[in-house]
């Protein structure tokens, strides 16, 4: 299919939830229409149930033995990077909620391609508190860390990873701190031009699709928010011990103005709205006011069964993205400098080479961009 060729449609087995045509769009389509049996049985090839695996030895980068790491990195040079936060989620569980559900995600796509020969690369988060929009502000457990900071830090661990080889990157992020991600994605490549595959991804988001409330063919009553029924549901899936459902409580947000009239879209884009939550400030009440509980949305109404599909559908898609991109770029090769940055091959070639193998250089050692 050529770029500019538009998809045709397919529909759910209830017709109710479009998608496309493509790779993507069918794979989708199958885990919306999935059988709860049938979704045991994907979940299960990720190694799922399983409690996080945060120090478990052999699962990051940081606590994998280096002869082994590099060994692994000849069959898989793709890294994962988590990133999270610190922030209130309620009484009901803890302030590393958006962090582990992007390190359990990502340890199941380690245990999926461990099994299949070719184990990825996680990072450690580089990213345990978070940069946060204003209405965040001033919640206790809730650490907010200044956006350039933040941009700082992922710049530099992309380089760090960079330098070691993996010269394909994704980052994983749950949190509402997505533009401060890209804006570090984009710094990065603009001041470094380093040739390589390099993505940013709000999972849930990615996999919208399946937090669909029932209007739309889903199991969801309540659209996705904070600490409601969509994250009360993957943590009661992916760390119950870390979930006290007698604390749960219901709250909804308190709008400013005088009528609602459906113009900023939910944290899943869920409804093609004008506007994402993050792109204004002073339509709704910070939370600090308006929902000093830490939660915005119905916890009561979590179970286990609604976080399978969004929970199964993003590690299907990651590994997805890391099959096109071995496929494309075979390990130790990336798109050509010249076509992805103002660099030349010849500039590169020692830049390229294996770490301490003959020729080779620190690409700490390289001019950045000023722009």
């Amino acid at each position: 299919m050529a770029l500019n060729d538009v998809p045709k449609l397919i529909y759910s087995n209830d017709g109710k939830m479009s998608f496309e045509d493509t790779k993507v769009g069918r794979m989708k389509k199958e885990i919306f229409d999935a059988t709860e049996e049938q979704l045991d049985e994907m979940l299960a090839e990720f190694g799922f149930p399983c409690d996080p695996q945060f120090g478990a030895p052999g699962m990051y980068i940081q606590t994998t033995i280096r002869k082994d790491l590099k060994e692994e990195q000849k069959k898989n040079d793709v890294v994962l990077i988590p990133v999270g936060c610190t922030e209130m989620h309620g009484d009901h569980t803890v302030s590393a909620m958006d962090t582990f559900f992007v390190t359990c995600i990502c340890e199941g796509v380690r245990r999926y391609t461990a099994k299949k020969g070719y184990p990825t690369a996680i990072a450690l988060p580089p990213l345990n508190y978070g940069c946060h929009p204003l209405h965040h502000m001033g919640m206790p457990g809730t650490i907010v860390v200044h956006e350039d900071i933040v941009i700082g830090q992922l710049e530099d661990v992309m380089l760090g990873l960079w330098n070691d080889g993996y010269r394909k990157q994704i980052i994983i992020n749950n949190h509402g701190q997505f533009w401060v991600i890209e804006s570090a994605l984009q710094r990065f490549c603009k001041q470094y031009q380093l040739p390589g595959i390099f993505r940013a991804i709000d999972w849930h988001r990615a996999v919208r699709e399946m937090f669909a409330i029932k209007r739309d063919g889903g199991l969801y009553d309540t659209p996705f928010t904070h600490a409601d029924e969509a994250e009360t549901s993957c943590g009661l899936y992916l760390f119950p011990k870390m979930c006290n459902m007698d604390y749960a409580v219901d709250t909804d947000p308190m709008s400013l103005m005088k009528e609602d009239g459906g113009h900023f879209d939910n944290s899943v884009d869920s409804y093609r709205r004008p506007s994402r939550w993050s792109e204004g400030e002073g339509h709704s009440a910070m939370e600090i006011y308006a929902t000093p509980e830490g939660v915005v949305g119905h916890p009561t109404r979590a179970t286990v069964e609604k976080a399978k599909r969004p929970l199964l559908c993003i590690m299907k898609y990651i590994v997805m993205l890391i099959d096109e991109y071995l496929d494309s770029y075979p390990v130790g090769t990336t798109p050509k400098p010249e076509a992805m940055t103002l660099r030349t091959t010849e500039e590169m070639e020692p830049y390229m080479k294996e770490p301490f193998t003959e020729g080779w250089r620190s690409v700490y050692g390289i001019n950045k961009f000023v722009y």
